[in-house]
């Protein structure tokens, strides 16, 4: 049987020079890990100009 997965994309919001608090990263790990989220993946091609973007997946 095969499972089925529901994903979730999350871009994390930036400063005005293109960096993010580690903190605000954490929270939202947290959130989405309570919420039953698992990370799979991290997008961050250029740390200067765009924003970090989480994806999760969850059963379903």
């Amino acid at each position: 049987m095969s499972k089925k997965w529901t994903y979730l994309v999350i871009e994390l919001k930036t400063g005005v020079f293109g960096g993010f608090k580690l903190e605000a990263l954490q929270e939202e790990l947290d959130k989405q890990g309570r919420a039953g989220w698992e990370l799979v993946n991290v997008v961050h091609a250029t740390p200067t100009v765009s924003s970090p973007t989480l994806i999760f997946k969850k059963e379903t």
